[in-house]
């Protein structure tokens, strides 16, 4: 069960910490090219607060498991990954991007998945 968590947590960390990366350095033209279309619907500042909060959340999925510090901040990471991609959802339902709604579900069931098996373990 702790691999399994480990891999789980390892790829959503992995793509929360690459996607707010690119928020962040990316200009807003670039990322439209790469196939955010959301992001002409929010001011840049918005854009980088998103990438700044995912790459937080990617730390705070990972590192406090590995050093043993705090390892409660790992399920709560993981539970506001949850309640971000309900309200990524909810937003591209609402402009009917029905694509970038299965990748949230998807990135929402896997971090689901971390906050009750770290419930559980910790």
């Amino acid at each position: 069960m702790n691999t399994i968590l480990w891999f789980i947590q390892a790829i959503l960390a992995a793509i929360f910490a690459m996607a707010g990366l690119l928020k962040i350095i990316l200009p807003p033209e670039k990322l439209i090219k790469m196939g955010l279309k959301w992001v002409v619907r929010l001011p840049v500042y918005k854009v980088r607060f998103i990438g700044i909060s995912e790459l937080l959340g990617a730390i705070g999925l990972i590192l406090p498991m590995v050093l043993n510090y705090y390892p409660i901040i790992t399920p709560i990471a993981a539970f506001g990954f949850v309640m971000v991609m309900v309200f990524a959802a909810y937003h591209h339902y609402r402009y009917s991007e029905n694509k970038a709604i299965v990748f949230n579900v998807a990135l929402m069931i896997f971090a689901a998945i971390i906050v009750v098996g770290r419930l559980l373990t910790i």
